[in-house]
C-alpha cells in the first residue's frame, strides 16, 4: 500500500484532477445535450493518463531540485522511495495507455494533441523553460490549459474556436495562481537555482505582473458571454468570481501578512474551478448556444 501510494503522488492526484475537472467541462460544453458516453469516458481517461505521465515526468527530471526544496522535499524521488528508471517505466507505460485509448477509441486529433500537451509540459517546460526563463510559466502555460480543448475533441472530433476560448481563459489563469505561490516560496526557488519572477525581478514586480495577468483574465473571461457561448448566468457569476479575484490581487501590492500569497493561491483554485462550473450550469440551464454566431460555434479547425 505505501508503494502504490508513492506512485500515486508521482501523479500530482489534486492538480490533474483539475485539470480533468476542465476536460470534462469542456467536453459537456461541446454539444447541445449529453456527448457519447463512450467518447466522453475514454476521452477522459485518456487525458487523465496523459496529464499524470506528464506529472511522473516532472518529477523525473526535477528530481535534484525537489530534495532542495521544503514544498518537494517529500516527492518519492526525492526521499529516495522510487528509484529513476521505475519512475521512467512508470510515466512511459501511462503514456502509452493514454495514446492507445484516445487513437484507438477516441479519435486520431485528440491522441495528437493530448501527445502535444504532454510533450509541451514535460519537455518543454519542465526540462527547459523552468530554468530558462523568467517567463515560464507564461510560455509554458499553453501546455496546462490544453484539458478543455482536449475534453472538447474529444467528444467533437474538431476544435472549435470556443474551445480555445477556454484554453485561453486557463492560460491567461495560470501566471497569477503561480506567481502566488512563487512569492511565498520564492527562498526554495531561488535555493534550487529556479529563475521564477520573484527571484528574478523582486516581489514588487511579480505583485505587478499577478495584478496585470488578473486584469487580462477578467476581460477573458466576459468572452463567453459577449461571443454568446454563455448567458445571464454566467456573467454573473464570472463577475463575482473576477471581483473576488481582483481583490486578492490588488491586495497583494501590499499585503498584511506573507501567508496572504498562500490565500490568494488557494482562492484561484477556487475560481477556476467555480468559473467552469457557471460555464456549465449555464450551459444546461439556460442554453444560449442557439443564439450563437455561426461562425464561432460550427466551424471546426481540424
Amino acid at each position: 500500500m505505501k508503494l502504490w501510494r508513492e506512485y500515486l503522488e508521482l501523479t500530482k492526484p489534486r492538480v490533474v484532477a483539475l485539470l480533468v475537472f476542465t476536460a470534462l467541462i469542456g467536453a459537456l460544453l461541446a454539444v447541445p445535450g449529453l456527448p457519447p458516453w463512450r467518447h466522453l469516458l475514454l476521452g477522459l481517461a485518456g487525458i487523465w493518463l496523459a496529464a499524470a505521465s506528464a506529472a511522473a515526468l516532472n518529477h523525473l527530471i526535477d528530481q535534484r531540485i525537489d530534495r532542495m526544496m521544503a514544498r518537494t522535499a517529500h516527492r518519492p524521488l526525492a526521499t529516495g522511495t522510487l528509484r529513476p528508471l521505475q519512475v521512467l517505466l512508470f510515466a512511459l507505460a501511462l503514456g502509452v495507455v493514454s495514446m492507445l485509448i484516445l487513437a484507438l477509441g477516441v479519435n486520431a486529433l485528440s491522441a495528437w494533441l493530448t501527445l502535444a500537451s504532454l510533450i509541451g509540459y514535460a519537455g518543454v517546460y519542465t526540462a527547459f523553460l523552468k530554468r530558462a526563463t523568467p517567463q515560464n510559466i507564461v510560455i509554458g502555460g499553453i501546455a496546462g490549459a490544453a484539458p478543455p480543448a482536449l475534453g472538447w475533441v474529444a467528444v467533437t472530433g474538431t476544435l472549435a474556436p470556443h474551445a480555445l476560448l477556454l484554453v485561453l481563459i486557463i492560460f491567461l489563469w495560470t501566471p497569477p495562481h503561480f506567481w502566488a505561490l512563487a512569492i511565498f516560496r520564492r527562498a526554495d526557488y531561488a535555493r534550487a537555482g529556479i529563475p521564477m519572477l520573484p527571484v528574478t525581478h523582486g516581489v514588487v514586480v511579480t505583485r505587478w505582473h499577478l495584478l496585470a495577468y488578473t486584469v487580462l483574465l477578467v476581460l477573458a473571461t466576459l468572452l463567453p458571454y459577449l461571443t454568446g457561448m454563455s448567458g445571464l448566468f454566467y456573467l454573473g457569476g464570472a463577475l463575482i468570481l473576477d471581483i473576488g479575484f481582483l481583490y486578492y490581487a490588488v491586495r497583494m501590492l501590499r499585503p498584511p501578512d506573507e501567508l496572504f500569497a498562500m490565500r490568494t493561491f488557494a482562492y484561484s483554485i477556487i475560481y477556476l474551478a467555480a468559473l467552469f462550473g457557471f460555464l456549465l450550469a449555464d450551459h444546461w440551464l439556460l442554453p444560449m448556444h442557439a443564439a450563437a454566431p455561426q461562425l464561432l460555434q460550427y466551424v471546426p479547425i481540424r
